[in-house]
């Protein structure tokens, strides 16, 4: 058995925060000693995993600022988990053996001082997520992007999500040598499994009743592109009979944080745009649905929509294909390597009439989605399953045990 501990900056349900809690739900199982620590979790805003017992988390450093006024979001991060590592490396009792942390490199340092392993999670360089400023912001960010690069070259193993990702890596950091291991997330099927057995979910209470539909699932944040599935769904009003048109609907569903503003501003963004399209009353926005809910919706989907562009990987075409769904994505990113084009889905431009196009596909021919799905079931088995995932990480766990 070996002990180690996850640090992460916000257990919240994001893509991140999933595949944290499904590496350490994967560790556990082969009988490791997990623990978690966080700066920030929220029990009525995170995956059930962290709040039923099977997960112990500790939260340590909450009271510290997530930004100075709506700013300096970055450096904030970094001192919260400066001081996560400080907790656990000079005052908490926990056995580490092995140290895992993903998302911020700056506390790699302060791990080494005890802990002889440490492994960072490299979902996507975090200097490439800073959108560009003024002289200002760029004399913000140079200190943080060269700490960034420093202390990731500082971990003894780099794993990435993904090959996009290695090679974003590799352009990104010229200085470390370290090439990333590819570690693909999963889902933790199982857990999906239990629930969807164990719960019932009335479509017709979150606004469905008697209506086919696509479904998109993301974050409200402006970079997940949700107002792509709403310009698509309107262009298809155009593609398709009326009749067609009247059966269908677009649900948006995601993660919805009253402590993040930039999800208050999209999601009321949002429903402008479907307001301005007149579609208003074609499309459920919901937020941030249970498991269950979430288990309900992709079951009885159409298809699911994808519209990051440049995604790292997207755990939400995996959910869509271990449900059997064809996904419909930007043709970039990780979706490059989950998606296989015009067989378990369709990879398109980021834009409008490439989406709405694929849409009707599956408008006129509802056999071609189940088509699809089942090609997409049985890519996800054959090589994103939770086992594969599992043992890989385990593996690379017990290569670092000496």
């Amino acid at each position: 058995m070996v002990c180690i501990t996850f640090i992460h900056p916000d257990l919240g349900i994001g893509g991140a925060e999933r595949l944290i809690v499904d590496a350490a739900v994967a560790l556990k199982k082969n009988r490791h000693d997990v623990h978690i620590i966080t700066a920030h979790h929220d029990s009525s805003h995170c995956f059930p995993e962290t709040t039923n017992g099977f997960l112990p988390v500790t939260v340590v450093g909450d009271w510290l600022p997530r930004s100075v006024f709506g700013r300096f979001c970055a450096l904030c991060a970094y001192i919260r988990m400066l001081y996560a590592a400080l907790y656990l490396i000079f005052f908490s009792d926990i056995k580490t053996d092995i140290a895992i942390c993903d998302q911020v490199s700056a506390c790699i340092p302060v791990l080494h001082f005890k802990i002889k392993t440490v492994i960072f999670y490299c979902h996507f360089p975090d200097l490439l997520q800073s959108k560009p400023g003024s002289s200002l912001k760029t004399l913000y960010r140079a200190p943080l992007n060269w700490i960034e690069e420093v202390t990731t070259g500082l971990s003894d193993v780099i794993l990435v999500n993904s090959e996009f990702t290695r090679s974003t890596f590799k352009n990104t950091f010229k200085t470390i040598q370290t090439i990333p291991k590819i570690l693909y997330p999963s889902v933790n099927t199982k857990f999906l499994d239990e629930i969807d057995n164990n719960s019932v979910v009335d479509l017709s209470e979150l606004g469905i009743i008697k209506s086919e539909y696509f479904l998109s699932i993301n974050r409200y944040e402006r970079k997940k592109n949700l107002n792509l599935a709403i310009e698509a769904f309107a262009q298809l009003k155009h593609k398709v009979s009326s009749e067609q048109w009247s059966n269908f609907k677009l649900v948006v569903t995601g993660g919805y944080d009253v402590l993040v503003q930039e999800n208050i501003e999209y999601f009321d963004e949002l429903r402008n745009l479907a307001e301005e399209l007149e579609i208003s009353q074609k499309v459920v926005f919901l937020k941030s649905s249970s498991d269950a809910e979430k288990i309900m919706l992709l079951k009885n989907c159409r298809t699911v929509l994808y519209t990051p562009s440049n995604e790292h990987f997207g755990i939400v075409p995996l959910e869509a294909m271990y449900f059997g769904k064809p996904i419909i994505a930007v043709c970039s990113g990780g979706p490059l390597e989950t998606v296989l084009n015009k067989t378990t889905g369709f990879l398109c431009a980021p834009n409008a009439e490439s989406f709405a196009d694929a849409m009707q596909k599956y408008v006129i021919d509802e056999e071609l989605a189940n088509q699809m799905g089942h090609a997409a079931k049985k890519r996800f088995e054959e090589n994103f399953s939770f086992d594969s995932f599992s043992n890989k990480l385990n593996e690379i766990i017990l290569d670092h045990i000496s």
